[in-house]
C-alpha cells in the first residue's frame, strides 16, 4: 500500500505535463526549427495562439522556409492606384528557400488586417505596387526571392497585422503585427 500513493503521484505528474506539451509536429506561427541565416529568428515555444513577430525580423517555418518582413513603409497611391484609397502601406517580404524543394511563390498567402479587418490590396504599377509578379517561379532550394505587397490603410494611424502563410492549404502562420 506504501508503494500505490507514490506511483499515483507520478501518474498523475506525468499525465499533467503530458497533457500541457504541444504535439512535435504542431505548426502554429510560434513553432520555429531553428536559427535563420539572415537578421533575427523567433524563438518563441509553440502554442495555441499564433505569436506576434516584430516587423524585421526572420521567421522559420516548419517546413525550414524562412520569411522575414520589413517594416511598412507608407505611401500615397497614385491615381492609377486599384483600388482608390488616401493611404497605402508597402510591406518588404524577402523569402528564403532553406527546404530540399523548390518553393512554389504562387504557393504564399498574404493577409493584412488593420484594426481586426480586411484590409484590401493595393495595386499601383506606377509606384512598382503590382503583387507577386513571378508567383508560378519555382525558388530552388537555397534561393531567396523579394516580394512587395501593399495595402489599404486608414487616414489614421492603426493597429497593422500581416499573416504571412506558406502554403495555402496549411494552417501554419506568421503573424507580424505593429503600427501604420
Amino acid at each position: 500500500m506504501r508503494m500505490r500513493k507514490p506511483m499515483l503521484a507520478v501518474c498523475a505528474l506525468l499525465a499533467l505535463t503530458a497533457c500541457g506539451a504541444p504535439a512535435a509536429d504542431d505548426d502554429q506561427a510560434g513553432g520555429t526549427a531553428g536559427a535563420a541565416t539572415a537578421g533575427s529568428s523567433s524563438t518563441a515555444p509553440m502554442t495555441a495562439a499564433p505569436v506576434s513577430i516584430a516587423f524585421g525580423s526572420d521567421h522559420r517555418f516548419p517546413s525550414g522556409l524562412v520569411v522575414s518582413v520589413a517594416e511598412p513603409k507608407l505611401f500615397r497611391p497614385s491615381d492609377s492606384a486599384y483600388p482608390r484609397s488616401e493611404r497605402a502601406a508597402a510591406f518588404g517580404i524577402a523569402i528564403y528557400n532553406e527546404t530540399e524543394q523548390p518553393y512554389r511563390l504562387s504557393s504564399l498567402s498574404v493577409r493584412a488586417t488593420v484594426s481586426e479587418k480586411d484590409a484590401q490590396q493595393v495595386v499601383d504599377a506606377t509606384q512598382g505596387y503590382t503583387g507577386i509578379v513571378d508567383a508560378d517561379r519555382d525558388l530552388p532550394p537555397g534561393a531567396m526571392a523579394r516580394v512587395t505587397l501593399a495595402f489599404a490603410m486608414p487616414s489614421e494611424s492603426c493597429p497593422v497585422v500581416l499573416t504571412i502563410r506558406p502554403e495555402t492549404a496549411t494552417g501554419t502562420t506568421a503573424v507580424y503585427s505593429g503600427s501604420v
